[in-house]
């Protein structure tokens, strides 16, 4: 009550302050040879105000207070004035990029991408409608930086400097998209890339404002569904496609409007597939016996999302809600389970009877979630206070796996979040400072429930703040995290010469611990001539354990593994919950970035180096568990029983490089290249990390003929030999893509014929940081047909 009465005085006192006069500034848009700029948009700082220049460069834009205004064109560097009320008759001049600059919602200072301390990439616009995929780990996965988990194209998720799970935060407009993907690799993200308006890659970590889930990086998908700027006119879009690999269609469409400062915002996608095919490949069943294979059994999808939403934009006050709805089944590979029946004497009748039983043993995944957000920001300028935004979040995820029409498992999700942000002004400094919350009820109920119900509560206070000095911005942060697991713990051992549980002698362990997290973070970026900059930031990061990595204990049929948490100690093969002594995992991340993007040619080079102390990660223990006789050696087992992998902390170092470069041929053609290495190893030589990406270097040829646009892109992933125990090598293939798309003209409709085609060469690879690796190779050759349309 007492942090709501805080919230509410806050934002009264706000309400209530005095504005100053309008007043009117004008200006003109230029390029650097003096030519005028149409449509550059010229944006107050802080507000929600902005106007476009017109066929000569000319604006005109109301202020009540000194500002600073934000002038923004796709192919020129961004432009940041500071106005009063006495200014006229500006003149702003752009220089020419051939690289696009795009804001980043998810740096809190509204930066755009060149001016970022940490390294960031953004997809949008056509070059994410091109390249989006159902998941978000298949959408990122070319970009610098960037793999995937990959349990088969359903459930995917982004891979961030060989960092995923728990340590790479996945958010929709800056809150948790708040689903169960952090808890095992087979659940699928509930964020769309489909509808989404332009995608975030953080890399580094951004504890900071996202807390100790993102000491790996964030992923920021953000989209309209509360619209923060008016919309005074009709406009939509709609897009249909085929994919031959999957025969899969998608159909998706959006349409806004609005009237007198209310907005309205509506989007839908519905997407079904069949299995998806692939080169030929062997796979060994459980009986030993080689099989050829030309697809991955159990890879359908079909999903539905609708979204809602409407807002309220004033001069200064901005009120926003949005509801929206996820409804999938999607196949989950690798995760059959075949129940043996005995055909002799059997006809044949009773045979295929039997056979159609085992056949419909193969599992899937339905997913549900409902999600509701709202925002309510308010833009001032007085001596210190610019804006004050708090925006509030509940998520309802339901995540069944349904086993020959029955419900085996359900994972549930429910999550309460809010972040109130004060963005101020404070002598020369310019910041934002912060109050973060975040409650979430996890569950799971069923035989896969190898994760106790736990209820995660976060409460947290965060500083940012950034000076210039000259041609240098230094940016310092930190924050601390309350972060608190409350739990109940069933107790009972698992012994080599016990054949059942007795469940009446179960022990029943209420489990609370707090932890309080501490980041910080210090970073400068120099301009040191125009178009040229050199940043560097180093960082501390701590995160607590997730409920899954210090309560598991239980069978991870997903994983094909028994898994068993940090606070749990085997002795003479019994598991004893003994939660004593878990330390924080702690990082501290050293980045330098070299950029360059004026003219025809630009680059991006990211070098990083992270030392992470009580590293978090699965280790095989050399026991197996069975089902009769739980947790034994591995010497001499039933060939049915499964490796115990035990979540330990040890000291790890991760360190490599990321580039991207491009070069303007000629007014029509662009030649990019882009690649990464990662090293992930223990420290004191104790071996690699399991299942680290591996190295990829690429190229991209893009070349424009009037209304049709061409791309060829060829990625090498090369072998990874860098594997711990029990892990095998994975051998290094390369794959090609194209993309033709044509304009076509239709009036007032903008519209796109396209056509991608996926693995030309029908190449055979295989993920080395997918857990089903040998039984889920990539798709083949693959031809997505498409229309697209805007008005």
């Amino acid at each position: 009550m007492t942090k709501l009465t805080l919230i509410s005085s806050a934002i009264f006192s706000v309400l209530c302050s005095q504005s100053a006069l309008a007043a009117t500034v004008t200006g003109k848009v230029m390029d650097d040879k003096n030519q005028p700029i149409k449509n550059a948009s010229i944006h107050v700082h802080g507000k929600n105000q902005s106007v476009k220049s017109n066929d000569l460069g000319e604006f005109a834009i109301e202020i009540d207070a000194n500002s600073q205004l934000h002038i923004s064109k796709d192919n020129y560097v961004d432009s940041r004035i500071a106005v009063s009320e006495s200014s006229n008759n500006l003149s702003v001049s752009l220089k020419p990029t051939s690289v696009e600059t795009v804001v980043v919602y998810a740096s809190a200072l509204h930066k755009n991408s060149l001016e970022m301390i940490s390294p960031v990439s953004v997809l949008s616009g056509d070059e994410l409608r091109n390249k989006s995929k159902p998941t978000l780990g298949e959408t990122l996965k070319g970009l610098p930086g960037v793999n995937a988990s990959y349990f088969g194209p359903v459930s995917s998720s982004p891979i961030i400097r060989g960092l995923d799970g728990p340590r790479v935060k996945i958010t929709q407009n800056g809150l948790d998209a708040s689903d169960a993907s952090r808890i095992g690799p087979d659940h699928a993200t509930s964020s769309d890339s489909l509808a989404a308006e332009q995608i975030e890659v953080l890399r580094g970590p951004s504890t900071l404002l996202y807390g100790s889930g993102a000491i790996g990086g964030v992923v920021n998908v953000v989209d309209n569904r509360i619209p923060t700027s008016n919309i005074d006119e009709l406009t939509g879009a709609a897009e249909y496609s085929h994919d031959t690999v999957s025969n899969a269609n998608t159909v998706a469409a959006k349409l806004e409007t609005g009237n007198e400062g209310f907005n309205f915002h509506f989007d839908g996608t519905k997407r079904s597939g069949d299995d998806y095919q692939t080169p030929n490949f062997t796979i060994t069943d459980d009986d030993g016996d080689v099989e050829k294979e030309d697809s991955v059994e159990n890879t359908f999808i079909d999903s539905e999302t609708l979204n809602f939403g409407t807002s309220y934009v004033g001069e200064h006050l901005t009120v926003g809600f949005s509801y929206g709805s996820i409804d999938t089944d999607y196949g989950i590979p690798g995760h059959e389970h075949h129940h043996e029946h005995d055909h002799e004497g059997e006809t044949e009748e009773e045979h295929e009877e039997h056979e159609d039983e085992e056949a419909e043993e193969a599992v899937y995944a339905h997913l549900e979630q409902d999600r509701w957000q709202g925002l309510i920001s308010y833009a001032l300028h007085n001596n210190w206070i610019e804006t004050i935004n708090l925006r509030v979040g509940y998520t309802d995820y339901s995540h069944s796996e349904i086993e020959d029409g029955e419900i085996g498992t359900t994972f549930k999700n429910k999550t309460t979040e809010a972040r109130l942000n004060v963005e101020h002004k404070f002598a020369d400094w310019h910041g934002m400072m912060g109050y973060h919350y975040s409650d979430s009820d996890y569950d799971a109920i069923g035989e896969e429930a190898f994760t106790p119900a736990s209820v995660t509560t976060t409460n947290a206070l965060y500083l940012l703040e950034e000076r210039e000095f000259g041609d240098i911005t230094i940016e310092l942060g930190a924050r601390v995290e309350d972060y608190k697991i409350e739990s109940q713990i069933t107790a009972h051992e698992h012994s080599h010469d016990e054949v059942e549980i007795d469940h009446s002698d179960e022990e029943t362990i209420g489990y609370n611990e707090s932890f309080t997290n501490l980041s910080a973070s210090a970073g400068a970026i120099w301009q040191y001539k125009p178009g040229h900059s050199i940043a560097t930031s180093i960082s501390h990061s701590e995160r607590a354990p997730l409920s899954a990595e210090l309560l598991s204990n239980g069978l991870h049929i997903a994983t094909g593994t028994y898994e068993l948490g940090l606070g749990y100690n085997i002795e003479d093969n019994e598991a004893h919950f003994e939660p004593e002594n878990i330390k924080q995992e702690t990082s501290t991340n050293l980045d330098l970035s070299f950029r360059r993007f004026s003219g025809d040619f630009g680059y991006t080079v990211n070098f990083f180096y992270n030392d992470i102390k009580n590293f978090y990660f699965q280790e095989n223990t050399g026991l197996v568990y069975d089902e009769e006789d739980g947790l034994e050696s591995a010497i001499g087992a039933h060939d049915d029983a499964v490796a115990v992998y035990q979540f330990t902390s040890k000291d790890a170092e991760l360190y490599g490089i990321e580039f991207d470069a491009h070069y303007q041929v000629t007014p029509s053609a662009m030649v990019k290249v882009f690649g990464d290495s990662t090293r992930a190893k223990l420290k004191d030589d104790e071996g690699n990390l399991p299942r680290i990406p591996a190295n990829k270097l690429g190229s991209e040829l893009q070349y424009d003929l009037g209304d049709l646009q061409l791309t060829l892109t060829g990625t090498h992933y090369f072998d990874q030999n860098d594997v711990t125990a029990f892990e095998t090598q994975t051998d290094g293939y390369t794959l090609f893509d194209a993309q033709a798309n044509y304009q076509l003209g239709l009036g007032s409709v903008d519209a796109q014929l396209y056509i991608n085609v996926d693995n030309i060469t029908d190449e055979l690879g295989f993920v080395h940081s997918s857990f089903i690796k040998d039984k889920a190779p990539l798709p083949g050759r693959n031809f997505r047909f498409g229309v697209r349309g805007y008005f």
